[in-house]
Formats: structure tokens, sequence, C-alpha cells
């Protein structure tokens, strides 16, 4: 399937900020079910630009004057390859059990815990089919619902409160596989619903499961499906502060405005 993406984050300062920078992870990596036609990041300056430890591709945004504004725009397009939510074998810096290990966001409390043991048996007995049941499980007590929580927010707060995004789903599904001992990735990056009923599109969040045999298997909870050719992978990580689109800081004495605009669409194979 053929895709574009235009991405625009906007940040504005009253009054203006003295200094800001960004690190930007909205670039994918070419692998066995993406290929990458073209992609480009700009911004108001030239950037830098690095491979972080996850392989992902960062690039580094200094603004050192006084500004009013930053501006950041993607540009992309794409062929994705269907795999039935299984990743093709790319080498990954770290051993899947690296991703098994608890973070600050994917705390499990006494709640999730209870949630994870009633999956151990099934998930025992068959990894793959577990997951799947575990995740159609946490589709349903989570509902989807933008505002209900923020990015600093633990998975245990949105389990407690029953609603929360994308990325809140990604972090209960990690916290319940890593009480299981399962190694469990977050992925950002984007989804193109094509206006099907009750999906959740654009700028994306979804997490991975090792599955023996199998290897990495995608589990998009918000959209309760494996991750789909109308998926777009940009970066990975142990938890949304790994591979947040965009992280950084700023100074000032005023305040901060974000604006972002998505829009992900379908288009003609390439001759």
């Amino acid at each position: 399937m053929r895709l574009f993406v235009q991405h625009e984050t906007t940040y504005r300062y009253d009054p203006p900020a003295r200094f800001t920078t960004q690190y930007i992870r909205m670039t994918p990596r070419q692998h066995g079910n993406l290929q990458v036609w073209s992609w480009n990041v700009s911004g108001p300056r030239q950037m830098t630009q690095f491979v972080d430890c996850f392989g992902n591709t960062v690039h580094v945004l200094s603004v050192t004057e006084a500004h009013e504004e930053v501006r950041l725009v993607v540009k992309g397009d794409v062929w994705t390859q269907e795999t039935n939510g299984v990743l093709p074998d790319e080498p990954d810096p770290f051993s899947p059990m690296y991703y098994a290990n608890e973070t600050r966001l994917t705390v499990a409390d006494a709640a999730i815990r209870d949630f994870a043991e009633s999956f151990r048996d099934a998930i025992a007995r068959d990894r793959l089919a577990g997951l799947h049941d575990m995740m159609g499980a946490l589709h349903k007590r989570v509902r989807y619902r933008i505002g209900a929580t923020d990015a600093a927010s633990p998975a245990a707060d949105a389990f407690a409160k029953g609603e929360g995004v994308c990325q809140d789903h990604a972090h209960i599904f990690l916290s319940v596989c890593r009480v299981l001992g399962i190694p469990g990735r977050y992925i950002s990056g984007y989804f193109w619903a094509d206006a099907a009923e009750g999906t959740f599109d654009a700028n994306h969040a979804w997490a991975e499961a090792f599955v023996d045999d199998l290897g990495w298997v995608s589990f998009d909870v918000a959209n309760c499906v494996a991750a789909t050719e109308a998926h777009i992978r940009v970066a990975q990580g142990r938890d949304y502060l790994d591979a947040a689109p965009v992280r950084g800081l700023w100074r000032g004495d005023g305040t901060e405005d974000l604006s972002v605009s998505v829009r992900v669409s379908q288009g003609q194979a390439q001759q």
C-alpha cells in the first residue's frame, strides 16, 4: 500500500522564547515491510542528525535567539506490505529480554497485576492467541477518549480511569506483558484508517510483544488489530519517552501553545 504523510507541529510562545531544543523522532527506518520512497523533516533551522541506541533516526533542532514560533514539517511517501502483524527479522541493538524490564510509565499496580494474572494460563498455553485475547479485553476495558490523560500519565492511571488514548493502551499492554515476563516494545508511527468506523488514525502508537518462533508481533490495542499495511512504523523503545515524535525544552518567561496537524492518505502504487 502506498501511503503519504504530512505532519505539522507548531509551538508558539508568548512572549517570545529565548531558547528551544527539540529531539525529533519522525523518520521511519526502512525494513522488510516498509519501503521509504521519500521522507523529509524540516524546521526553522538546519538540524543535526544521529541514530539513537534503539536504532531510531533523531533530528536535533536548536533555536538560540528570541522566537515566537517553531514549526516542524514532515512529508513522507512510503510503500507498506501486509505481514499479519509479524515484524521482519530485523536486527535490534538489544536482546528481546531488555524490553521485559518495567519503566516509569509501565509500572504495574495491583489492578494491572490482577488483570495480567487472569491471562497467565491462556498465554502460557498459546502465547500468540493469549496475547490477542488480552488485547481484546483491554480494548473493551479502556475506552479511547482524547484528553483523559497526558504524555506523562503512567499505565496504572489510565487503567484505573478506564479511558485513555493509543499511548495509554500501548503502555498498559506493555505493563501486562512485563508482569508476565514477556518482552514488549513501544512503537510510535502513523495509521491510515480509510474512514472505517471505530478506528483511530494519523499520529499513532501501538505495542509489540516477542513471541517464540515468530519474533516480534504487533498489537494495536486502540483499534484492536495487529499492525497492518495501513500502519507506518517510525520509532521504537521501552515506552513513550524513548520513541516520542518530539521531545525537548524551551526557556522563556511566558507560555507555550502547541498545535498539531496530521494527514495520512493512500495513493496509487508506484510503477
